[in-house]
């Protein structure tokens, strides 16, 4: 019988992409996916360490899996990569003793079938935290785990080092990959039938080829938008100092590129983004906000924002909330500041707003935006915009659901034979987070 692994993600678009990265390795060494961790041979935890509440759902989970093995006599390979693995390391086997047995950093992911199967021939733990240069390129055959939209990395690391901010010391520093690499990974996610791909890196527009020096960001997406089979192309993250006039003509000119720019901001006081190292103001933010509206008229903004940072006063929140009512974003990730290791708010700052002040700041925060964003999807409603079918509801046999340009959910009845197509879609009510609608089968079903 072929072995067995079970793949569990915690974190962001970047591990979901590592996950499938790594589930195309077992695959190729002879592995079948399963859901169920009592069937597995190997129980590999995909890790998160941008928050704090991340690292607690790993020891939680290794203590289900000791568990497991105490009631059920089963004990499969644990193994623990991603961002958590490359900050602990040693320190995971010490906190959760007995289960790990693989222990793989965030730049050695390609020796995973290696590790895993020296620590099933010697049941000791293995750990490597080594900062291969180019091990993520070229980065192997994904497992794609979406039938419509395929991730594609482009870069790797940070060297930004905002105070707040583990990413550089989990991930490395920035590291492209090469053009022609990237433009192949495209061209086979559209011949497997991906309408749409999702560029992936710290900071896309930092973009810079490694193997022709002509080629930034906007080159790159050009070279996109020429791929035969590509009809959506999103990307996560810009950074907001590093946007030029280039780049937002090139997202007027090519209709490939969505209407979406996620544009983190962090805080709405000029004080606070100091402090964190972000390089920009509250001023100039707004006035890079108004500029790509102005450009960019259907352009859906969204962002990330920290409460309860070191040293945030009531006045610096106010600033908060009133630069999230300026900026009107389509949606927003929001968190209480947690210190991470060997950050240099961490190291420097006292984490000094209490975690009863953080909670009151996140509830009328996430209020005010949930407010902004349901009056942006009541004014869909009537409107008839195109929707890529992206999947099937769980719940309702009938219904899908799908994305606008703009990045807005939009639920439809319709049969799941229409995944993957785009398809216009007249828009009859809204709520918060989605809208729903009707297709006419006289419109290009």
């Amino acid at each position: 019988m072929a072995r067995k692994y079970l793949i569990e993600t915690f974190g962001c678009q970047m591990n979901a992409h590592d996950s499938e990265r790594m589930a195309g390795l077992l695959e190729q060494a002879g592995y079948e996916p399963t859901l169920d961790s009592a069937d597995a041979d190997v129980v590999l935890i995909n890790t998160c360490s941008v928050r704090e509440r991340a690292e607690e759902k790993l020891f939680t989970r290794l203590g289900e899996l000791r568990m497991m093995a105490q009631e059920q006599g089963h004990s499969p390979i644990v193994a623990v990569a991603g961002c958590v693995a490359q900050q602990e390391g040693q320190a995971i086997l010490t906190r959760a003793p007995g289960v790990a047995d693989v222990i793989i950093g965030t730049q050695a992911i390609k020796r995973l079938p290696m590790l895993v199967s020296q620590a099933a021939e010697t049941r000791r733990p293995v750990i490597d935290l080594n900062p291969y240069e180019d091990v993520t390129f070229p980065l192997g055959l994904a497992r794609r785990s979406d039938p419509v939209r395929a991730y594609v990395t482009i870069i790797e690391g940070c060297n930004e080092f905002c105070s707040f901010c583990v990413v550089p010391y989990t991930r490395g520093h920035e590291r492209m990959r090469q053009k022609a690499d990237i433009l192949a990974e495209v061209r086979q996610a559209a011949e497997s039938g991906h309408p749409e791909v999702q560029l992936l890196g710290q900071i896309v527009n930092h973009y810079a080829a490694p193997d022709d020096p002509a080629c930034d960001f906007v080159g790159l997406l050009k070279a996109i938008h020429d791929v035969p089979g590509i009809e959506r192309i999103r990307f996560a993250s810009p950074h907001p100092r590093h946007f030029d006039d280039r780049f937002l003509d090139a997202m007027q000119s090519l209709p490939k590129v969505c209407r979406h720019l996620h544009l983190p901001v962090q805080s709405g006081s000029s004080r606070i983004l100091a402090a964190m190292r972000r390089r920009y103001t509250r001023e100039s933010y707004l006035s890079l906000v108004e500029r790509i509206r102005r450009q960019l008229p259907d352009v859906a903004l969204s962002t990330d924002m920290i409460v309860g940072f070191p040293g945030e006063t009531d006045a610096d929140f106010e600033d908060t909330l009133s630069l999230t009512e300026a900026a009107r974003f389509h949606s927003m990730f929001s968190f209480k500041y947690s210190p991470r290791p060997n950050t240099l708010a961490d190291k420097r700052m006292a984490d000094d707003v209490s975690e009863e002040e953080k909670t009151r700041r996140i509830v009328e925060l996430q209020a005010l935006q949930r407010k902004i964003q349901t009056e942006l999807n009541a004014s869909l409603v009537g409107q008839t915009v195109d929707v890529l079918i992206d999947s099937a509801s769980r719940r309702r046999e009938t219904e899908l659901s799908g994305r606008t340009s703009q990045n807005v959910v939009v639920n439809l009845p319709g049969s799941a034979d229409w995944i993957g197509r785009t398809l216009p879609v007249t828009i009859e009510r809204s709520s918060a987070h989605s809208v729903w609608g009707q297709h006419q089968s006289g419109a290009g079903a």
